[in-house]
């Protein structure tokens, strides 16, 4: 079948919106009409070139929509299902997936790079080339092929352009704080970084029933949604030190967990010199691979745990609906994430206010 996709054909280019052919789902797989596909500084790091890809290729990794159709093995009862997609599909039989780290299987991790189908096929074709799939989805399209477990199943009244958001952000954010930080009642948390990732992780941190959240930022817009999320304490670091200020709040002990999500050395650097002895610090945003970051030695010392995270130690398939029904119960925020919605045709300066910093999160909706 054919449907409109945004196209990249190389990086530090626009996108092109094109008519694609799609395959039908093989088997174990299902085919989703995209309702909505938010836009993340992941894919902005594809669009730039520090993060690459083979192309062309359609990006896009937080998207939900509306299963249409199943390939073999798949219950034939999921058609109709509205779902959230997860980025990581695995195998569920390799060394990693057997020690319960299904976000490093060996099949995720060797296919990423060539940027195809979980079989390791391309579903996507323009003209008689290939299209490449960015993070097994690509939901910068109108429909998407995914396998069926990837297809995370969530209430009909959950809206498809909230839904799209717990695909990868706040299941990250969340996930930090409550998952792979162990923030408890009564702690103190540091979040570095407001966007859509450390908005979730403050939120995350207040539904553990942190006393103190302290979101730092440079951005006086993001450090405002930091309040509305959950913080108790704000910090603007383009005119307060970060460290003294944290310090201050604190009694000089520093912060129970820290949650780096930035993606800058100067931020790595304050996560570390913020944490207390014994701290907690999860580190969620990334610097090029082979950049180096530099740290004082004696920020290291005491014992302090520092653990980096790529998906908030993600359970899919029980975290997506639980996080679902938190939204629909009033618990869970998603509405202060959203800054825009977009069509296909202005994804491009979708990502242009992602680039400034204007957006949080922008979700191109689709007609479904």
């Amino acid at each position: 079948m054919r449907c409109r996709a945004a196209v990249l054909a190389e990086p530090n280019s626009r996108m092109t919106v094109e008519t694609v052919r799609i395959d039908e789902p093989g088997p174990g797989e299902v085919l989703v009409r995209m309702g909505a596909a938010s836009l993340c500084h992941t894919d902005l790091e594809v669009i730039e070139g520090s993060l690459v890809y083979p192309m062309p290729i359609v990006l896009g990794h937080e998207g939900a929509g509306t299963i249409e159709a199943v390939g073999a093995g798949v219950d034939e009862s999921r058609r109709g299902q509205r779902v959230v997609l997860s980025w990581n599909p695995h195998c569920g039989r390799c060394f990693y997936c057997e020690d319960g780290q299904p976000i490093l299987c060996e099949r995720y991790r060797e296919l990423g790079g060539r940027a195809v189908a979980f079989d390791g096929t391309p579903k996507l074709h323009h003209g008689n080339s290939s299209v490449h799939t960015m993070f097994y989805i690509a939901a910068f399209a109108e429909y998407a092929v995914v396998t069926a477990d990837c297809a995370v199943s969530i209430p009909d009244e959950m809206p498809l352009d909230r839904a799209c958001l717990l695909g990868c952000a706040v299941l990250t954010g969340v996930g930090a704080a409550s998952r792979i930080g162990r923030v408890t009642y009564g702690e103190t948390v540091t979040v570095v970084g407001c966007g859509a990732v450390g908005l979730s992780a403050v939120h995350g941190a207040r539904l553990a029933g942190a006393a103190q959240i302290v979101a730092i930022d440079r951005d006086p817009t993001r450090l405002a949604a930091a309040s509305r999320m959950g913080a108790t304490q704000t910090v603007d670091a383009a005119h307060q030190d970060p460290v003294e200020a944290v310090r201050e709040i604190t009694a000089g002990r520093g912060a129970d967990c820290v949650v780096e999500s930035a993606g800058n050395e100067p931020a790595f650097r304050t996560s570390v010199e913020v944490a207390r002895v014994g701290g907690r610090i999860v580190w969620l945003g990334k610097v090029g691979v082979d950049e180096e970051v530099a740290f004082r030695w004696g920020s290291l010392m005491g014992e302090k745990q520092i653990t980096r995270c790529s998906y908030g130690g993600a359970r899919v398939q029980a975290d997506i609906p639980a996080l679902a029904r938190s939204y629909l119960d009033g618990r869970l925020l998603l509405d202060e994430l959203l800054t825009a919605r977009i069509t296909l045709d202005d994804i491009n300066h979708g990502f242009d206010e992602l680039r400034s910093g204007r957006a949080i999160r922008s979700v191109v909706t689709f007609d479904s």
